[in-house]
């Protein structure tokens, strides 16, 4: 009964979360629909489903892959970000993805423990968008396809459900390296790629970048509250200090930003 409902729960929060963050993004813009995309939507609940599956212990030791996983994340951001300006979604999204194996590979070769792995993931986002592709000046009018909003839906919804069903098999850090793949990243890439040119990526990818500032911390700070506190007050106050890293993040973010581009006009 357990698993049944929390099958349940995994087709109906996930693809709840992804029509909201899409809708959000239409309203208030592509940067803004990235920086709250980054918070831990997500990755957030595959947590939570290992932790009811898998259990506790094993969720806290899935985190340390996590970290490593957001450092692919963060490689592949960078590089679809810049290869958006001279190639179509699709070559653009396979070199990205290897880029981001590579990156994963890499960093689990080398496992550095949490707190490193913390410190590499807050440096790297830092140099990420110190040298993040600007948009042209130029924009491109947003079109819509039909059923866009089904299909971002159903692809988040499955690999959730692929992810936390083979944890068992992957371990907690393969699967933990597995969580923040860019699944919700590139459907929100792919689709502002192509519906609203590479200006539109560059600004979702940079939000979404930026917004790891807070979403490396909340995973941060599970490992050290969920072996005292109960999963919802663990979750609740994270999610607090992440919104309010986001925050400070956006505001720091425009105005940074907003420098660079009268620089470059002038």
């Amino acid at each position: 009964m357990v698993f049944t409902n929390v099958f349940w729960l995994k087709i109906t929060l996930i693809p709840s979360i992804i029509a909201l963050i899409t809708l959000v993004a239409r309203r208030w813009g592509n940067q803004i629909g990235g920086l709250i995309g980054s918070m831990p939507w997500v990755a957030g609940p595959i947590l939570l489903f290992f932790i009811l599956e898998q259990g506790t212990p094993f969720g806290i030791q899935s985190i340390q892959g996590v970290m490593l996983g957001i450092l692919a994340l963060i490689s592949f951001s960078f590089t679809y970000a810049t290869l958006s300006q001279r190639r179509s979604w699709l070559p653009t999204l396979l070199i990205s993805y290897g880029i981001y194996a590579i990156t994963a590979v890499g960093f689990n070769a080398l496992r550095p423990n949490l707190w490193v792995g913390y410190a590499l993931v807050l440096g790297s986002v830092w140099l990420a968008l110190r040298f993040f592709p600007r948009p042209a000046a130029q924009t491109t009018s947003a079109r819509r396809l039909p059923y866009e909003i089904s299909i971002r839906m159903a692809v988040a919804t499955v690999f959730v459900v692929v992810i936390t069903g083979l944890a068992s098999v992957l371990g907690p850090t393969w699967s933990g390296i597995l969580t923040p793949f860019p699944i919700l990243t590139s459907i929100l890439a792919i689709f502002s790629h192509t519906l609203q040119g590479s200006n539109a990526t560059i600004s979702t990818l940079r939000g979404l970048v930026m917004g790891l500032f807070g979403f490396s911390t909340f995973l941060f700070m599970q490992a050290f509250l969920l072996p005292h506190f109960p999963i919802a007050i663990s979750f609740g106050v994270a999610l607090l200090v992440n919104a309010l890293i986001n925050l400070l993040a956006s505001r720091y973010g425009q105005t940074a930003f907003s420098r660079a581009m009268d620089k470059t006009d002038s």
